[in-house]
């Protein structure tokens, strides 16, 4: 709706008042044949009833309307009005285009956050703080905070009882597994083929690498980068039974003797290039698994493999 009329200083142009509600356009838009302008708020309840102009009764729609001329909102932008807060005491008289910005420090905005200054510090509009009592808000807020204990602790002991039904099913399957693996002593050797043969095929699908620079291994790689070759092993598709295995094994402390020290990391480092290695997809890093490196003699690999990273010196062989 658009502004009261007796709010402003001075004349204005009757071009500037909407015809619906006969006030200031407040936000106008225009209908593109007949250039009438009108509050956006009016038009739209108009056109809830009614798809014509309110003036000349043409046809129009809501999808019709555009923004009036630069002309008119300079116009409209350079009146004069008194402030929303005058029956609250403010004497301001200013341009209609900096009411807005004025009305968010007007100090007689009765909506204008306050701070309580008796004691609770609370945030309230200004015309509710004659009627804010400190002791009925901590009061309330005393209580709400007991109801979300009350809530919280049902919610925790509900958690801890589904959680000891889960824990019981756990040691029930367990059990079950146990039984199952004693009445089957083949069992065992059925599910570790089953995992080597996806090892095989996920190795299978890697692409073979050559490392043109063993003295660039990086024997103590951080919490970091071992998160981030981590990454890319699973989504390279690496059987999730032995991701973590790999990843304790890229650190040196946990390396078979032949690369324990770096004494004999330079004294093999011809004997390294008999390994078997997969790069890591798209890092300078490589997989050494057992099952492909057999040649290599015990000194040289770990169950289930070895994964290698290097500040450079990893190339895929084509």
């Amino acid at each position: 709706m658009g502004y009261d009329i007796t709010r402003f200083q001075g004349e204005v142009d009757e071009d500037l008042l909407c015809p619906i509600c006969s006030g200031v356009l407040e936000e106008p838009v225009q209908a593109p044949h007949c250039e009438h302008a009108f509050c956006n708020a009016c038009i739209t309840q108009w056109f809830a009833q009614q798809q014509i102009c309110p003036v000349d009764r043409t046809v129009v729609t809501l999808a019709h309307l555009r923004p009036v001329p630069r002309i008119m909102r300079n116009m409209l932008s350079k009146l004069q009005i008194n402030c929303d807060n005058a029956g609250f005491g403010c004497t301001a008289t200013l341009r209609l285009d900096q009411l807005q910005s004025h009305l968010k420090d007007c100090e007689h905005n009765p909506k204008r956050p306050v701070n309580c200054e008796e004691g609770c510090g609370l945030e309230m509009p200004k015309d509710e703080l004659p009627n804010h009592n400190c002791i009925k808000h901590l009061r309330s807020v005393v209580q709400l905070q007991q109801t979300k204990i009350s809530e919280l602790e049902k919610t925790v002991a509900e958690h801890k009882h589904h959680l000891g039904e889960q824990k019981r099913d756990i040691q029930l399957l367990k059990a079950y597994m146990r039984a199952i693996r004693s009445a089957n002593p083949n069992l065992q050797n059925l599910e570790e083929s089953i995992e080597y043969n996806e090892i095989l095929e996920w190795v299978n699908s890697m692409q073979p690498a050559r490392v043109t620079r063993w003295g660039g291994m990086i024997s103590t790689p951080d919490a970091v980068l071992q998160a981030v070759i981590k990454r890319s092993l699973i989504d390279s598709g690496c059987p999730l039974s032995i991701v973590n295995d790999l990843i304790e094994n890229a650190h040196e402390r946990n390396w078979p003797q032949g690369l324990a020290t770096l004494e004999t990391r330079q004294m093999n480092r011809r004997y390294y290039e008999n390994y078997v290695a997969k790069r890591i997809p798209g890092k300078q890093a490589v997989v050494v698994l057992a099952c492909e490196n057999q040649h290599m003699g015990e000194d040289m690999i770990l169950e289930p493999g070895l994964v290698m990273i290097f500040a450079h010196g990893v190339e895929e062989i084509l």
